[in-house]
């Protein structure tokens, strides 16, 4: 009995705060993991349609993209669809993609190009362009991608055809990031994956709140009924990801990760450039409505929370092996999920490095947020 006695550790206030907060940190992230996340693991994974049924269009919009058109358009012009076209709208280039699409367009009947005269005012950006596009398209069903990224197979147009109720207006599909070497790249992909498992599984909860312009589609008519980019044109950013956090509902919208319907992206290949494209993502965020913006908010407190509270633990001797075990015990059953997501997202390789490229996309993530409250101008291009 007193040798049990002498064992017995009592805490300060402090250290039971502590405990106490890091806990219920990690209470909150396995409920993110297992009732949120692990939908998306275990949801059937639905086959593209054999045949298309009604037309589409594919509206692309490049900028500087000559190269990017030369390899990757083919690609989209010789897809497995019987009834579509391709608007590929240049929006101001000056290096050569006129060129590039006068001769796609002597060879490709399908392919509409329109042109974005510069002038200075067009101060919108990218939406502008987006909206030519969507003008020029004779078809209600559109399909979004950009010029620098290509489908993973002739089938992903049967995939991101609409669905055949009528009421699905909204297609979020996915569009991972083409493997390179280094860390970099490993990052972006992690950070890429961590992003469409959250917006893809919300999503199947019944609440979408964004999608990416890679890949995703929806009605010309909703776009119209709700006038366009009109109530946030004034910012760069956000004609993917604000147009579907306005308008999609958990009725009229579906996902699509078939890897058939899947769209490969190409990375950025400096941080500076990665840093640039998260801050326009970053600056779209703050006008998401305002139960999105809770519940990432709520997620990104409780992971910065999570770590914070094991860092502080380090400091107290009696909380080493406690907050040890709450670590380890988060890491095993997140092991259970994004593993196999990884797999399911094409992804597969990062699989095993799971635990470090989570506290490293912690760390960049905390890093661009205070990086993004001092930079605030952000471009398209």
């Amino acid at each position: 009995m007193t040798a049990f006695r002498n064992t017995i550790v009592e805490l300060t206030l402090i250290e039971i705060c502590l405990l106490g907060v890091l806990v219920f940190c990690f209470v909150v992230q396995l409920y993110f993991t297992l009732f949120v996340h692990q939908k998306l693991a275990s949801v059937s994974i639905e086959e593209p349609l054999p045949n298309g049924i009604r037309p589409l269009s594919v509206v692309i919009c490049a900028r500087n993209e000559a190269e990017n058109l030369k390899t990757f358009l083919p690609a989209i012009m010789d897809q497995n669809y019987p009834d579509f076209e391709v608007i590929v709208v240049n929006d101001r280039s000056w290096d050569g993609t006129r060129i590039v699409l006068e001769e796609f367009a002597e060879k490709y009947e399908k392919l509409k190009v329109v042109t974005v005269a510069d002038g200075g005012k067009f101060i919108a950006g990218k939406k502008f362009a987006v909206t030519m596009g969507i003008k020029a398209a004779k078809n209600d069903w559109l399909v979004f991608t950009d010029a620098d990224c290509y489908p993973a197979s002739p089938n992903w147009l049967l995939g991101m055809q609409q669905p055949p109720e009528d009421h699905k207006e909204i297609l979020l599909g996915y569009s991972p990031y083409t493997r390179k070497r280094g860390l970099l790249n490993a990052l972006i992909r992690f950070e890429t994956f961590f992003t469409a498992v959250n917006y893809l599984s919300f999503a199947l909860k019944g609440m979408p709140y964004m999608g990416v312009g890679r890949n995703m589609a929806y009605k010309k008519s909703l776009f119209f009924r709700n006038k366009g980019f009109a109530a946030h044109m004034h910012i760069p950013s956000g004609d993917d990801d604000l147009f579907v956090n306005a308008h999609a509902t958990a009725r009229n919208t579906a996902i699509r990760i078939h890897p058939d319907t899947q769209v490969w992206s190409l990375p950025k290949t400096s941080f500076a450039a990665y840093l640039r494209q998260k801050k326009r993502h970053f600056g779209a965020g703050k006008m998401y409505k305002g139960k999105h913006r809770f519940i990432l908010t709520a997620q990104a407190l409780i992971q910065f929370l999570f770590y914070m509270m094991l860092i502080a633990a380090c400091f107290f001797k009696t909380l080493w092996y406690p907050a040890a075990g709450v670590f380890g015990l988060s890491i095993l059953i997140r092991c259970f999920v994004y593993p196999k997501l990884l797999r399911r997202l094409n992804y597969p390789g990062l699989a095993w490095w799971f635990p470090v490229l989570d506290i490293l996309l912690f760390i960049f993530l905390i890093f661009n947020g205070i990086l993004s409250i001092f930079v605030k101008k952000a471009q398209w291009k």
